[in-house]
């Protein structure tokens, strides 16, 4: 790994870190904007819901600026957007400027995961293994924020300390613009296999170019693995939205002081995921990364089918699960990154993981949606069925993309078949 690859690597897994720590922080602030602002849980629900919906919907439009100024830069303006709106979160008024602050921040955080995988893929030679630390620098955000959060809560009041927190944003911002870094230093080493011809953006209407490009895409492998990205996003949301309180009940041992003790199982099974970011980033190097995301989609379903069954055997049995749970839905998001990567031209990196984020927490989304109403209707045994079948769909998704690309490398291999 040389220089620059160490250089991009701090670039984006500080970004990464910090994109998560926000995201994961604002829950934790919810149950005192509750109690504080006097709020009813559906109007602060809907409040911040709207950042959240900005955070999946403004990655396509980041992602298109990516491609046009550059990935640094945009993580530069990111950074600075999301630590400068946690500092106004703890300055502006009552709940219209909590709804402001969150906008912002959902808007400035969208850029991040566009720019910074388009930078992982254009500008490292070890692409896997800078996904690996990359993947595993957003599960210490994810495990992380909620708990830095938590424990300055004890000692300032929520005002301060999202002000605290949208310092480091503003610093990381400052180191970002100031670094020097090759973007496209792995140009001709990761090229696209399966992806539309990079001429799309010759065209001088920059509308134009920009339709031609997604037809593209669209018309290439990437239009599956769009639908394969969405169902993962699907299975994300709908299995991580109501845990807590589904594995509350099932922690069978006596704690010596009244919590809730699903949060921390929850919070051990996210700390897991740093392990499965970093295997699945391994496991990419290697190419052909359909089989391997199929075969963890797979174990993805089947930790759905027994999820329940086991988790009932006791506190134990409970921990074993969890964990494996959130070590295989860990291990599936470097390797959907890597397959975008492969399905895409150079030019439209940025555009293609900005398609690739508004499925993820944009389709995605509707997985909270989806759980509760299934929890609803029936409870926990529909949920995890549904999330089965979703994760085996995608199983069945990956496998047809290494048959289609097989075919399309290997015409002898594929005689009587169509692509």
């Amino acid at each position: 790994m040389n220089a620059n690859d160490r250089s991009i690597i701090a670039l984006v897994t500080t970004g990464h870190g910090l994109v998560h720590t926000y995201e994961l922080s604002i829950p934790i602030f919810m149950t005192v904007w509750l109690a504080e602002l006097g709020v009813a849980e559906a109007t602060l629900g809907a409040v911040v819901g709207g950042g959240y919906f900005l955070f999946g919907a403004g990655a396509l439009p980041s992602g298109i600026l990516v491609d046009r100024f550059g990935s640094r830069r945009l993580i530069a303006c990111g950074l600075a957007g999301m630590g400068a709106a946690f500092v106004l979160l703890g300055l502006l008024p009552g709940l219209w400027g909590l709804g402001a602050a969150l906008l912002a921040w959902g808007a400035a955080a969208s850029v991040y995961h566009p720019a910074g995988l388009a930078l992982i893929s254009t500008g490292v030679r070890q692409r896997g293994r800078a996904l690996a630390y990359h993947g595993i620098a957003g599960n210490v955000g994810i495990a992380g924020g909620p708990l830095l959060t938590a424990l300055l809560l004890l000692v300032f009041d929520w005002a301060t300390v999202a002000v605290l927190l949208g310092l480091p944003g503003l610093i990381a911002a400052a180191g970002a613009w100031r670094a020097s870094v090759d973007e496209t230093a792995a140009v001709g080493r990761h090229d696209a296999t399966d992806g539309p011809s990079s001429t799309a953006s010759a065209n001088p209407g920059r509308l134009t170019a920009l339709w031609r490009q997604t037809r593209h895409l669209f018309a290439s492998g990437f239009a599956g693995v769009f639908v394969l990205v969405a169902l993962s996003g699907l299975y994300y949301r709908g299995v991580l939205t109501f845990l807590p309180d589904l594995l509350t009940p099932l922690v069978t041992v006596d704690l010596p002081i009244d919590v809730s003790a699903g949060r921390y199982v929850y919070a051990g099974l996210l700390a897991v995921g740093i392990a499965g970011q970093y295997v699945g980033g391994r496991l990419s190097d290697r190419g052909g990364t359909e089989w391997v995301l199929a075969g963890a989609l797979g174990l993805l379903s089947l930790v759905a089918v027994v999820f329940l069954p086991v988790a009932g055997g006791g506190t134990g049995a409970l921990l074993v699960v969890s964990a494996g749970l959130g070590f295989v839905l860990f291990l599936v998001q470097p390797l959907y990154q890597a397959t975008v990567a492969e399905y895409t031209p150079l030019d439209t990196r940025g555009l293609s993981y900005g398609y690739t984020y508004l499925a993820v927490f944009g389709i995605g989304a509707a997985g909270a949606a989806l759980s509760g109403g299934l929890l609803q209707l029936a409870g926990p045994p529909l949920l995890f069925g549904a999330l089965a079948g979703v994760a085996l769909l995608g199983a069945g998704l990956s496998a047809w993309l290494a048959v289609r690309r097989a075919q399309l490398t290997d015409p002898e291999a594929a005689t009587g078949l169509s692509p």
